[in-house]
């Protein structure tokens, strides 16, 4: 019996970055067909410049939807969804017509994966500013994920190499992230990542829980955040069954986990686990979102305005990303190839 592959919806990001740029370079190699069906999702006429710009070669099948994708060499499903006003987009900056295209891409992406026509959605990066030009009120695509599934609490999970960190806390700024170091907050996020960590295949989860203050607080000393509100949800977690550490020094916590002591981190903040993943390896690193009815997978950089149009950006984490989303699309789903 022939295996079956996952369908991965494949996103272009804002057409004025690089995201069109990677998701074709990364689809000309050939190599993701063997591991999933990828189905690009958003403006051919944005897919063709794309391959014009970077040399690539394709051959671009329109379709209304997935279905007939045989994953071959060279070629590749669209299912288009014109943007209004995307032939006088440029390259490279800001721009509200950018933003819509992307958002409604997305938004094509995710009725998509709701209707089980697509097992996963792999996302090329989007601008906030020109979401928020184009009246889009979600900032990011965790945001818009959550709002159109109807999911109260998504997690972002990065993995790069064995290396897994979840986040409490993501796009806010770093003073109103501190207000929501919480031990409830604590508690239900070392939950929700044992329940996603079970779903990607590990049994028996090891979670380490990242300090905020130097030194893990060196009991008040640097500050109270650990013994008032970390302690009391890592005793609770591990009251309920859960296999939670710490909270540990944020300087070595990381290191612990990528030697196998863990298999996973919660970072307090967006820029503690960032600066971790993209450190230990900055294209490889993956962005999961858990919690949603399918996996939603990502590249971990941005737009990369300076680059675009210019073909020299590198595909390796649109890759990457792909292949998370084949990996695990199916357990996700609940079910097997």
């Amino acid at each position: 019996m022939p295996e079956v592959r996952p369908v991965v919806a494949v996103t272009l990001g804002d057409p004025a970055s690089i995201g069109p740029e990677v998701v074709v370079k990364a689809l000309a190699g050939g190599e993701l067909g063997a591991v999933c069906v990828p189905v690009v999702v958003g403006d051919r006429r944005v897919v063709a410049r794309a391959l014009a710009t970077t040399g690539a070669v394709l051959e671009v099948v329109p379709v209304e939807r997935p279905g007939a994708a045989t994953g071959k060499a060279g070629r590749v499903e669209v299912v288009d969804v014109p943007a209004y006003g995307i032939d006088a987009i440029d390259w490279g900056r800001v721009q509200a017509p950018a933003g819509r295209a992307a958002y409604e891409s997305i938004v094509v992406a995710i009725d998509l994966a709701l209707a089980g026509e697509v097992d996963a959605v792999a996302t090329a990066p989007v601008s906030k500013e020109a979401l928020r030009a184009a009246g889009v009120s979600q900032i990011g695509h965790t945001e818009i994920f959550a709002e159109r599934t109807g999911t109260l609490e998504p997690l972002t999970l990065f993995e790069t190499r064995g290396l897994r960190i979840f986040f409490l806390t993501r796009h806010l700024s770093l003073a109103e992230a501190l207000r929501q170091v919480t031990a409830a907050r604590v508690l239900a996020t070392l939950r929700g990542a044992a329940a996603a960590l079970r779903t990607l295949g590990v049994a028996a989860p090891r979670i380490a829980v990242a300090a905020l203050n130097p030194h893990g607080g060196e009991h008040g000393l640097f500050g109270d955040e650990e013994e008032k509100e970390l302690v009391p949800a890592v005793l609770r977690a591990r009251e309920e069954g859960i296999d939670a550490s710490g909270p540990l020094p944020a300087d070595s916590v990381f290191w612990h986990a990528a030697h196998g002591r863990f298999d996973a981190v919660l970072s307090l903040y967006h820029d503690q686990g960032h600066v971790a993943a993209k450190m230990y390896d900055f294209e490889r690193t993956v962005s999961m979102t858990c919690g949603l009815p399918f996996l939603r997978t990502s590249v971990d950089h941005g737009t990369a305005f300076d680059l675009a149009g210019t073909g020299r950006a590198s595909a390796t984490s649109m890759e990457e990303a792909i292949r998370a989303a084949a990996r695990h699309a199916f357990a996700v789903r609940g079910r097997t190839a």
